[in-house]
């Protein structure tokens, strides 16, 4: 590889306008590294999307997914590139393409070892079951997980799956968005949580 060609991001609220970088300044940091490495030392890796091409990023503790759809596989990707990962947030209104394909028994089931905090309030509810069947994610304890009751709803009226009683008794706390009345059965599935629910 002779030249690399990248694109920087950046992202400014308008009132910090007066304090902008300029593009040469961007383009003067990356002189004269030769042929070392750059390391990504931030905490956060925003709107990762279906083009991700890996890499191990072991400073990032938060990451947001945006695009359609994520797969399985994808979120293996995502656990093996941010190893310490602790926040992941999940936009995506598809539903996966691969779900019919899926037979639970013969997937990698994927371990998020440091995660505490889950949101997927604005999901497909494909993606509430993938963070929520052991058969295909391993949460730790004490996850604050925060759902919009519309992709949540039918876990909340069929709660009959073994399958998702592990991870539902791992949160601690369940963030509802919606109206709808806490049930006994709600309560038992999340059974260490405290089930919060806001509009």
């Amino acid at each position: 590889l002779n030249k690399f060609i990248f694109n920087v991001r950046s992202f400014v609220l308008l009132p910090n306008l007066t304090h902008l970088i300029s593009s040469e300044k961007i383009q003067h940091s990356f002189t004269g590294l030769g042929n070392n490495q750059v390391m990504y030392t931030l905490r956060y890796y925003e709107n990762i999307t279906n083009s991700f091409r890996g890499g191990l990023f072991k400073c990032v503790r938060q990451v947001s997914l945006f695009d359609r759809p994520f797969e399985h596989e994808f979120f293996i990707q995502i656990a093996q590139s941010f190893p310490l990962i602790e926040k992941v947030c999940v936009i995506d209104l598809t539903e996966q393409q691969q779900k019919a394909n899926d037979n639970n028994e013969h997937l990698s089931i994927i371990e998020y070892l440091h995660l505490n905090e889950l949101n997927l309030s604005d999901v497909h509810d494909d993606y509430v079951e993938q963070f929520l069947i052991n058969t295909k994610t391993h949460l730790l304890n004490s996850v604050r997980l925060y759902v919009i009751y519309q992709s949540f709803k039918w876990m909340i009226h069929n709660f009959t799956r073994d399958a998702i009683r592990v991870n539902c008794a791992k949160v601690c706390v369940l963030r509802v968005c919606g109206n709808f009345e806490i049930s006994e059965r709600l309560s038992k599935y999340f059974s260490h949580a405290k089930i919060l629910r806001f509009l």
